[in-house]
């Protein structure tokens, strides 16, 4: 994990995504938390993440969801060097 990052207020943070019990509380939490940009950009990552796990070609991956380049490559790093949380997540969403 990003050592560099990881601090008693990121532990908080996490503890208290943890403690969530459901969408309409992640919702709730989400809309408190961060602003509606930050937010949008968070499931415009993980859709990226998704469809370069499927093989999709930036371009697509762009047209679709309105991604840029840049940040598709950035996803892309994290899919193929980063700590693997892209992939746990989608394959628990998958199940």
């Amino acid at each position: 994990m990003g050592s560099q990052w990881k601090d008693s207020l990121t532990d908080q943070l996490c503890r208290a995504l943890l403690c969530l019990e459901n969408e309409e509380e992640v919702y709730r939490f989400l809309e408190d938390v961060a602003t509606i940009s930050e937010i949008r950009s968070l499931a415009q990552r993980l859709e990226v993440a998704r469809r370069l796990m499927e093989g999709e070609t930036y371009p697509s991956i762009s047209k679709e969801t309105g991604a840029s380049t840049a940040t598709i490559s950035r996803v892309k790093k994290c899919v193929d060097y980063g700590s693997d949380g892209y992939k746990l997540v989608l394959e628990r969403l998958k199940g």
